[in-house]
């Protein structure tokens, strides 16, 4: 189950919307057929596995197959994998956990046993929902898992007092970030950012390939409409774009440069509108999408933690005290400790020079 666990790892940046799954066929103390997840349309992991088998000339009759989620039943852009499994003559399938999609959620297993397979599940069950946390929780809840990234300083200082902010974190930390942009379905960052920064936020990753059939889609939380059509954010990716306010003209040109928008306004009590976040979730729920990926300034950052769309924290810490200068999250004044959004501290691990802390909002 850990080997059919790396394999769906492997899967990271190709599969959504559908989950990462790994699957190992074993017969006889020898693994026979090994696979995971193609890219969206193609074949799901049990099928690669069996294809692996017949690749080698390997007899999968009375094997053991190890799945890292319930093989699905149901017929999607391919064919449920539960036939295949049965018609390739597997004895026994034991699985980490129950698929959450409502068109599978059990079904999968109740077929198979049906066809007279063994079947066992619960085995590494929470490194296989960590695996796919954004899959569990859009079927769960029909809203994405978003995960923020801020780097700081030690004393909690994002950029100095004048704005300056390259760099804080060393190259090892910086090459991570890019890592975890490359899990996600979607970076999302706000008007402030584009026009401070001008950021492309695709994934660049060692030896120099964007590989720009993986980049996560780009949206943006632009109230007013402000984006430059010349923004880098909008070249060579598809961006959607969430505005509050009505500008015509405004918006048939960024429409005419391929940009997505979607008006989702807000009142505010001090008559400003802005983007109704928690209905920027929802539909990017709708639309399928897994993860978010926030990189955004402190005001949208704050805003988004504030409204209760944030699951987690992913902080880089770089040993560095900047005295003064800009904060991670702008968030309202407190009267009293015990007013404080708790967190959940997940993960510490040191990469490169800087400390990494992942920290959850609630429990998994």
């Amino acid at each position: 189950m850990r080997l059919a666990l790396e394999l769906a790892s492997t899967a990271t940046m190709a599969t959504s919307p559908n989950p990462k799954v790994g699957c190992v066929l074993v017969k006889d103390g020898e693994i026979v057929g090994s696979g995971c997840t193609q890219p969206v349309g193609q074949a799901h992991a049990e099928v690669m596995a069996i294809r692996d088998a017949v690749s080698r000339g390997k007899d999968m009759r009375g094997a053991t197959a190890y799945v890292s989620l319930e093989p699905c039943s149901h017929f999607g852009r391919t064919p449920p994998c539960v036939n295949a499994l049965i018609e390739a003559g597997v004895a026994r399938v034991v699985a980490a956990l129950k698929d959450a999609n409502p068109q599978v959620a059990g079904r999968g297993f109740a077929m198979l046993r049906e066809a007279g397979i063994e079947v066992e599940d619960g085995l590494m069950a929470t490194e296989a929902r960590e695996m796919n946390l954004g899959f569990f929780k859009r079927m769960e809840t029909g809203l994405p898992w978003v995960r923020l990234k801020m780097a700081a300083s030690l004393d909690g200082f994002t950029a100095l007092p004048n704005g300056s902010s390259q760099w804080i974190t060393d190259a090892a930390a910086r090459e991570d970030g890019h890592r975890w942009r490359a899990r996600a379905d979607v970076i999302l960052t706000g008007i402030g950012t584009v026009l401070a920064d001008d950021p492309r936020l695709n994934v660049r990753l060692p030896g120099g390939s964007e590989q720009p059939s993986f980049q996560p889609r780009k949206v943006i939380v632009d109230s007013q409409l402000r984006t430059p059509i010349g923004a880098q954010i909008l070249k060579n990716s598809k961006a959607t774009l969430f505005h509050a306010t009505r500008d015509v003209e405004v918006e048939r040109h960024l429409i005419d440069f391929g940009v997505d928008l979607h008006c989702l306004p807000e009142r505010q009590q001090d008559a400003r509108t802005q983007v109704n976040l928690p209905e920027v979730l929802l539909a990017l729920g709708q639309q399928q999408i897994n993860e978010v990926h926030v990189e955004a300034g402190a005001k949208l950052s704050g805003a988004l933690i504030e409204a209760g769309c944030v699951d987690e924290l992913l902080l880089y810490l770089a040993p560095k005290l900047l005295g003064q200068g800009a904060s991670m999250f702008a968030l309202p004044e407190l009267q009293k400790v015990d007013q404080a959004k708790n967190l959940i501290i997940h993960e510490v691990k040191q990469v490169g020079e800087a400390i990494r802390v992942l920290a959850r909002f609630h429990v998994v």
